[in-house]
This record gives C-alpha cells, structure tokens and sequence, in this order.
C-alpha cells in the first residue's frame, strides 16, 4: 500500500528524475531504521549457486544501483543477492536525455542509458562503505566497456575491470549484451566471445591465486538470438567453463508495445512484454547446457508465477527490475516465497 502510493508519486515525475529520488528514499529508510515500513519479512530458502550459499533465490539486477551508491538500503528490502553496475573503467556520461521511458499500460520500460556510472574506482568506494558485504551479503558487480574503447581493445576494459573488483565482489557479471552501446553485441559472436571468454577465464585464475579466493563469473547475454547463436554461446559458456550465466538482458524487440506511447523510442525493452522471449531463450539454453553450467533467469518477472516459470525453464536463481519499479518490495516476497522449495543447487 505504502509503495503504491510512492509510485503515484513517482510515476508524475520523469523517469530518470524518480529513480535517483526513489534511490535516495530507500537509503534513507534503512539509515533511519525504517526500511520495514517497505519490507516486512526476509524469506529464508537458501540454495548453493556458482559454490555460493545465497539465503534466497530472487536477487536485483544490474542497471538500478549502478554505482554502487544504494547497496545497503536495497539489501534491506529482502533480496537474496544485489548485482551493481554495470561499471566502466573510466566515468562516463551515458547517452543523451531523455533517455528512460515509462510504458504503464505494458508494465513495461524503455532504456538507452548507455553504461553512465561514476566509473570503477567510485564503485569500489561505496562498496567499501556499504555494511551489506562485510555482513556475508552476497553481491554481484557487472562489468562493461567504456564507449569510447574500440571494440579490438574491448578485452581489455573488462580485464581492468575485473582486476579492480574481484577483491570486493561474491562474483562478478560480463556483460556483454547491453543495446545501448554500439556494437557491444558483437562480443556474442564466435570468435570475438572465445577470444574474451579466455582471457577473462586466464586472469580469473591468476586472480584468485593471488587473493586466495576464487570469484564466479558470471556472462550476461541477451534475448535477440537465434537457436544457431543460443547453442554456440552454450558450447563456448561450457568449453571455457563459465561459472554461470545471466539470461537475458533487455530485447530489442517492441512486440506487444508498438502502439503504445513512447514504444517507438529507441533502446532496450524490459518488464511484461518480454517476459516470453527471454524465457524462451532461457529454456533452450538450458537445454543446450545440460546442466553444466546454472542459469540466473530475468525478463519480464512481474509476478510470483512469473519467478516459477523461470526455473521450470531451468533456471537457479532470478533477478528482477523492472518489475521492482513497477511493484516494490511486494514482489520480492512474493517472487522469494514462490520459489521456497523449489529448484535445487547448481
């Protein structure tokens, strides 16, 4: 009921205006000791994940606290685990505004952010100031290239990244797959994918000599594939022995919303209308990994049976976001106690 209200609130006000005061809402909730006025319960159902106990299955994806600025009041309101970014070497200021778009009818969003965060350093800072890690809490960090980096040195900006923060994160997720930065998709492809994959497997490995603790990684993809690209990403998430892998990122696709106020726009579509393509991309690429690599399921999860759907399509884990936008905090108990129980370690 509180949220409901708030989001009247929030939904008068631009799209990208509402997420910073939203942001700061829940930060202030928790440091006043009043985030069980959004919260009321945890849900305790661990599972074992990438050799992780996570205390739930439903954790925030990448994209609302890309900073890393938020971590403890979001953690408070009965996550599983948060994943921040996505993180850049260097600061960078996204694209131009406006640059979200609300689709209410649709329970749906529209983003062309364009990777804009403070940079990893900054990251890094406020992850060293949030209480959430250094309590056991289990936190993802995503990485990315800067725009301005040519895509023959794209390796390289997620290598800087991954050095700088493998000692802070319980694993960490490549992404490879956001719309918003140009050609940041090529990276899916054959030889460019075996090519990252081993590199970054390469320095996984010296890293976790040298700090003596082994981080998963994570490949986050996205749902505009075909059958032919979903089996090569599977072939080479298994040859290079992958920890996990995140599917899906937002689709290019405006099925369902192209009459729609701002369904024209450009940039990455989230919530309700894809909920079946990114579940569909998701069950074949269990299908092609058999197994040997688990899946973190998101797209689309507006509602507790939309958390099932995802692991009876092979999913371990969930993650949400636009649906959290569009529900708050009511559907992380709701997601987390549709899936107490099920599923099993992976």
């Amino acid at each position: 009921m509180i949220y409901s209200l708030l989001r009247r609130v929030l939904f008068s006000m631009d799209a990208e205006k509402a997420h910073g005061i939203a942001l700061s809402g829940i930060s202030f909730l928790q440091a006043s000791g009043l985030s069980g006025l959004m919260a009321d319960r945890f849900v305790d159902d661990p599972v074992e994940v990438m050799g992780i106990r996570f205390p739930n299955k439903v954790g925030l994806a990448a994209g609302l606290d890309k900073n890393g600025a938020h971590i403890d009041g979001l953690a408070a309101l009965g996550f599983g685990h948060i994943e921040i970014g996505t993180i850049t070497p260097r600061p960078q200021p996204g694209n131009p505004k406006p640059r979200i778009f609300r689709l209410p009818e649709a329970q749906a969003i529209i983003n062309r952010m364009g990777f804009n965060n403070a940079g990893v350093e900054a990251l890094l800072a406020n992850v060293r100031r949030a209480e959430f890690p250094k309590q056991g809490g289990i936190l993802g960090i995503n990485i990315g290239k800067n725009a301005d980096t040519p895509m023959e040195k794209a390796a390289e900006d997620y290598l800087i990244c991954l050095e700088k923060v493998y000692g802070e994160a319980s694993y960490v997720t490549v992404n490879i797959s956001s719309p918003n930065t140009k050609n940041l998709r090529e990276l899916q492809k054959d030889e460019a994918l075996d090519d990252l994959l081993a590199r970054l497997k390469a320095a996984q490995q010296q890293l976790a000599d040298r700090h003596g603790r082994y981080v998963p990684l994570a490949l986050k993809i996205a749902p505009d594939l075909d059958d032919l690209q979903i089996s090569t990403i599977a072939d080479a998430l298994k040859r290079h022995r992958m920890d996990a892998v995140i599917a899906t990122n937002t689709t290019l696709s405006r099925a369902g919303v192209e009459k729609l106020p701002h369904g024209d726009e450009t940039g990455g579509l989230s919530g309700a209308p894809e909920f079946r393509l990114a579940t569909t991309v998701q069950g074949k690429l269990a299908h092609a990994l058999a197994g040997e690599v688990p899946i973190i399921g998101v797209g689309g999860i507006l509602k507790g049976e939309d958390a099932r759907a995802k692991l009876a399509a092979g999913a371990s884990l969930v993650q949400i976001y636009t649906g959290f936008i569009y529900r708050g905090p009511e559907l992380v108990r709701e997601a987390a106690d549709s899936l107490r129980g099920l599923g099993k370690s992976a």
